[in-house]
């Protein structure tokens, strides 16, 4: 092509091709790092939208309550005093009064031993449709008669199906469907006059309503004000808000979402600084050739269009392995959303997978264009005629007479001095190496704090050996239903007699009916020496009189009650009032479970589940054989001991594995970035390396040389980037629990203690030199006559 005429069709791609395939190394690290972002931004949005949106559609179209209240009834109340707080400031409809008692469903079958079913709200309702809460009929019809009953899909007893028969008291019904409402407002349903049969005493009634703002806590928490403040004066004894089920549906998804955000941020700022590094290292190596494009013929916009191609094409690329990644990793993730909801299956929304690559590109062609601009704003008679710049080397010259009055070897104070030589460059190896240190420690914290979270978020569990007062199932479960538990007291004086035992607690478990609570909550019942100790708490303190009680987060939120405030719990007609004093940390029963002593509760003759002990053993025991002993006194009484197996929970592994996975990516692109900027130094010294040689470095010089300087880049590099991470992990940590309705303790988030942010710091040194080690050995490899006509 003759000098002055424009290209011919068809040879810019050759251009972009040939690009490409000289910097294979940088095309495959743009590509890594889109697809980290993207993949990580996809599960991110797409988990956010996909545990949403299940709720909020059934939600909306069974016209769900944003708020269901419960009343107390009495002998003077009229349906017409409740009816009217439908008129109270902020509500836009409601629905009731409904009956409501609170009873316990008994299957009429064969049990496991110790089995007692949870207390289930029970409505009164004629038909499923209303203004409010229509409830979606999902397994056969509406109970039309007494002796009728429909039970709640989400709550549904074990071995329960349409047809079955079920007892409350002494009254049976048959089941007659299955059901869902969406703001979970009952457990069960029958014909409104058949609550009067099942207790003697006034029954409760239940309101329902919508608001007409009802977004935040704040919202529904000045509806419930305004409707109690109409209501019969003493009348209120619970409420539930919409939040707080739809928070419950969403808590094993939405705890990913923070952590995946940070990760995708991280994806893409790293994709930013690679991408730029790469774009500008190009055009600053490849000015001569830029010239020769021009003086071929092509244009500046056909120049800056090739360098933004050659950085859109692998992230293009990267882009859809991103989203094909994102999507395979939310598969098990979205099933436990399918599950909730009863779906045959939730998948990423198609404009998730649209926007988040566009989004992604765009990013990339807006960090490939200010050095494709300057390629193409460079004047080819200029960069035809250009000499290699002595700026660097002039630098680099006064840097190693300045470290030469150390007493190091001289290859080590020429590595050292290399940094400085070209400072733009080692900023961007630094930056690589700082995301890298950043990522490892970020999830060197969020493993720590997710084992912590899932060690200590069983209040029961304590102590070395476990002992269970119901021996497990030999012989079918004919055998099983056979068995009996042990006498708690024959257990417990057996164990007290033991000398290998230094202290024990009992636990018992029961459900008690809370008003405002669907289905009631549960309650651990303890005995025993040190029963909080060793017990995460958020605030307060653990329960020391009669008549205290510790609880979750979530309950407090699901109650609007405070620590100070008490509560009465009761049990078919028997009731006991307790103040709750501390608010522990406890993941189990989706943080509403009651812990009290069982001198509190004495008064409810609630039947428990058989008791279980936590033992702790003196010091110098040895357990296995404490084990063998206990159970040759304790299998006859029909308890058995074992040792406290630590606690699983498939949903923290799920997300340790993720963060493993997406870091050990990060820590690959950082070393990949500082593999790039060191073969691009490399390159353009490789003349300077040839004199060295023929001067008397050997190739363990040479490979020494270029280490010490990356592994200074990596030491600074790793001394910012840790503390950075350190400080993210203690941000997002809390969003973490927020966003599940938990408070992790302080204690589990303060995980970078004592020679840990030392090593972290150091980790910027490995990357870095794992990075450097080819094009060092490259350079130690190369022959002093090629280095010496190189230019």
């Amino acid at each position: 092509m003759r000098p002055g005429r424009a290209a011919r069709p068809g040879g810019l791609g050759r251009v972009v091709r040939a690009g490409l395939g000289r910097r294979r190394l940088q095309t495959g690290v743009m590509a890594l790092t889109t697809l980290i972002a993207v993949a990580a931004a996809v599960l991110a949005l797409g988990l956010l939208v996909t545990s949403r949106g299940p709720f909020d559609r059934a939600f909306e179209a069974q016209a769900g309550a944003h708020l269901t209240i419960r009343f107390a009834g009495s002998a003077d109340d009229t349906r017409q005093r409740f009816a009217d707080t439908a008129r109270a400031a902020g509500v836009a409809d409601a629905a009731g009064p409904y009956p409501l008692a609170s009873v316990r469903l008994w299957p009429l079958r064969e049990t496991p031993p110790g089995y007692t079913p949870p207390p289930s709200t029970l409505v009164g309702r004629a038909a499923p449709d209303g203004p409010v809460d229509r409830v979606a009929l999902v397994d056969g019809r509406w109970a039309q008669a007494p002796g009728e009953i429909v039970l709640e899909r989400a709550t549904l007893p074990p071995g329960i199906q349409r047809g079955a028969r079920v007892r409350a008291g002494q009254v049976e019904f048959t089941v007659v469907g299955i059901a869902s409402s969406a703001g979970r407002s009952a457990d069960a349903w029958v014909v409104p006059e058949q609550v009067a049969r099942l207790t003697t005493a006034p029954h409760d009634v239940q309101m329902l309503y919508r608001l007409a703002s009802s977004g935040t806590a704040e919202d529904v928490g000045a509806g419930q004000e305004a409707i109690t403040a109409v209501a019969p004066a003493g009348a209120f004894t619970g409420a539930r808000s919409y939040l707080d089920v739809r928070q419950v549906a969403q808590q094993n998804t939405a705890a990913f979402i923070p952590f995946l955000t940070v990760f995708a941020f991280l994806g893409l700022a790293m994709s930013v600084l690679v991408i730029g590094t790469v774009v500008s290292g190009a055009v600053a190596s490849g000015t001569r050739r830029i010239g020769i494009l021009k003086s071929l013929g092509f244009t500046p916009l056909q120049v800056g269009r090739a360098y933004v191609a050659q950085a859109l094409l692998p992230a293009s690329a990267g882009a859809l392995l991103g989203v094909l990644l994102g999507n395979a990793l939310a598969v098990p993730v979205m099933a436990q959303v399918a599950e909730v909801y009863g779906a045959a299956s939730v998948l990423v929304p198609v404009w998730v997978d649209v926007l988040v690559p566009a989004v992604a590109l765009a990013v990339v062609a807006a960090t490939a264009f200010l050095p494709a601009l300057r390629a193409a704003r460079l004047p080819a008679a200029l960069v035809l005629g250009r000499g290699a710049g002595v700026t660097g080397a002039r630098r680099g010259l006064r840097a190693r007479h300045a470290l030469g009055r150390l007493p190091l070897p001289r290859s080590v104070v020429m590595g050292l001095a290399g940094p400085l030589a070209r400072p733009a460059r080692s900023a961007t190896t630094a930056s690589a190496v700082a995301f890298g240190a950043l990522a490892v420690t970020l999830a060197v914290g969020l493993g720590g704090t997710l084992v912590a979270v899932q060690t200590e978020g069983d209040p029961d569990r304590s102590g070395a050996v476990t002992v269970r007062t119901v021996l497990p199932p030999q012989g079918g479960p004919e055998a099983s239903l056979a068995a009996r538990p042990a006498d708690p007291a024959a257990v417990a004086r057996v164990l007290e007699g033991h000398p290998g035992v230094r202290s024990l607690r009992r636990t018992s478990r029961t459900q008690v009916d809370v008003a405002g609570l669907t289905g009631g909550a549960p309650l651990v019942a303890y005995e025993g020496e040190d029963t909080g100790a060793g017990t995460a708490m958020i605030s307060g303190r653990w329960f020391a009189a009669p008549g205290e009680a510790v609880v979750a987060g979530r309950f407090l939120k699901a109650t609007g009650l405070r620590l100070g405030d008490g509560l009465v719990v009761s049990e078919q007609g028997r009731s006991a009032r307790l103040t709750i004093v501390g608010e522990v940390f406890d993941l189990g029963d989706d943080g509403m479970t009651l812990r009290t002593s069982s001198a509190s509760v004495a008064a409810l003759e609630s039947p428990y589940l058989p008791a279980v002990f936590g033992v702790e053993l003196t010091s110098g025991t040895d357990r296995d054989r404490c084990l063998a002993e206990l159970n040759q006194v304790l299998e006859p009484l029909g308890a058995q001991a074992s040792a406290t197996e630590s606690p699983s929970s498939s949903v923290l592994a799920a997300m340790r594995g993720l963060i493993a996975m997406l870091t050990l990516m990060l820590v690959a692109v950082a070393g990949l970035g500082v593999l790039n900027t060191v073969v691009l130094d490399t390159r353009d010294r490789v003349r300077d390396q040839g004199v060295l040689k023929a001067l008397g470095m050997t190739p363990r010089q040479t490979v020494v040389q270029v280490l010490t300087g990356v592994a200074a880049i990596g030491l600074v590099a790793g001394a910012v980037g840790a503390p950075l991470g350190a400080a993210l992990h203690r941000a997002v940590m809390p969003a973490m629990g927020r966003a599940s309705g938990f408070t992790i303790p302080q204690a589990f988030i303060d995980v970078h203690g004592g020679l840990l942010p030392v090593l972290m710091a150091l980790a910027g040194v490995p990357i870095a030199v794992a990075g450097a080690l080819a094009p060092a050995f490259w350079a130690a490899r190369t022959r002093t006559a090629r280095a010496l006509r190189a230019e």
